[in-house]
């Protein structure tokens, strides 16, 4: 069998979730849309659900999947519904909806339901994707209040430069929603895993921690009292051959690398197709059997090469980690030119292994 395969630590999960709380006073949901953002979402919001107070997806189909597998606690749909038809299994299956338009807004209003649904009301503070427009906010939420078919509503809005810490956009933001949502009681959740670690001095009653759960860091954060997210994923595979290659041997297609010296060159059994970037640079770290080389050349769907001059005990055989407790996911997106939060939902292809908790 192909070595390739996936790690997933549920036990840093959780941990992860954990440290995730306590950077807000509020309750936090388990965002595991994407697949739980590559990870597998039924058997991550498994390992949460005793701890976890609700989880966030992008759709109806996504919370029916977790719906399935036992889920009990509350589901946002962080879409809403894409079709007036869909509130009565909303309803069915006791889901949380964002309203972010006018025609899920008129939907809402005329639909015949057995019971009221619980309304997150997305605001548009300046990420100009969906939402309310600040200056329709309080006529909205009246017209919540006085429909029959809703329970409750949170105002919710999403921040679009958290990660630039030394940008005042996401104050402006945090303005505009103050500003739009001024005269309204109700909850409020506008924190995303950035948000959590950058700005401190915004907090809401529901916070949505994303990436942050999986153990990728997008901002440095100074308030985690010596704590750290721990990786969820390693990805792992082997090396299937050693090639002896002299100085001024090309490496790969379009050779893109030529060694310069004698060299010892791993061939791993991963690429492209797994989900592995194929525009990571030579250089870009791995781990042979724990300890840290480079990748040489270009990326290929199946296979890919590394530097064994210094491993002279790695063989065929040897466990190469591509990313996980070694090598940082966030190093190896950067020098790809990617996020990590794209690397984890494009892999694909290899045998996924859940460590018990």
């Amino acid at each position: 069998m192909r070595p390739a395969r996936a790690l997933i630590n549920l036990q840093a999960l959780r941990h992860n979730y954990q440290l995730a709380q306590t950077l807000c006073a509020g309750k936090a949901l388990a965002v595991v849309k994407a697949d739980a953002y590559g990870h597998g979402a039924v058997v991550c919001s498994q390992a949460l659900q005793d701890i976890s107070d609700g989880f966030a997806v992008s759709s109806l189909e996504e919370a029916l999947e977790l719906r399935a597998a036992g889920i009990k606690q509350p589901i946002v749909l962080l879409e809403g519904f894409f079709h007036a038809d869909e509130l009565a299994l909303i309803v069915a299956y006791d889901l949380w909806c964002m309203v972010h338009a006018e025609w899920q807004l008129q939907a809402v209003e005329q639909a015949q339901l057995s019971q009221p649904i619980r309304v997150w009301l997305k605001i548009d503070s300046g990420m100009h994707r969906v939402g309310f427009f600040p200056h329709e906010v309080y006529t909205v939420w009246q017209r919540l209040q006085a429909s029959h078919n809703v329970a409750s509503v949170v105002l919710a809005t999403h921040f679009a430069r958290a990660d630039e810490q030394y940008s005042s956009r996401t104050q402006e933001q945090y303005q505009v929603f103050l500003e739009a949502t001024r005269g309204i009681q109700a909850q409020v959740s506008v924190c995303n895993s950035p948000a959590l670690l950058a700005w401190p001095d915004i907090c809401s009653d529901w916070s949505r921690p994303g990436i942050i759960l999986y153990g990728s860091q997008p901002v440095a954060a100074e308030r985690l009292n010596g704590e750290q997210f721990r990786p969820v994923m390693t990805l792992q595979s082997k090396v299937i051959a050693v090639r002896e290659l002299p100085a001024g041997e090309p490496v790969g297609y379009g050779a893109q690398f030529v060694s310069d010296k004698p060299m010892r060159v791993g061939v791993v059994a991963l690429g492209y197709a797994d989900g592995y970037p194929r525009h990571a640079p030579t250089g870009t770290p791995v781990a042979v059997d724990g300890k840290r080389t480079r990748l040489l050349g270009r990326v290929s769907m199946d296979m890919l090469a590394i530097d064994l001059t210094d491993h002279v005990t790695a063989s065929v055989g040897s466990v190469v980690e591509l990313w996980g407790e070694n090598v940082s996911i966030d190093e190896v997106a950067e020098l790809a030119g990617t996020i990590s939060y794209e690397l984890l939902c494009h892999v694909k292809r290899v045998k996924y292994e859940y460590l018990p908790i």
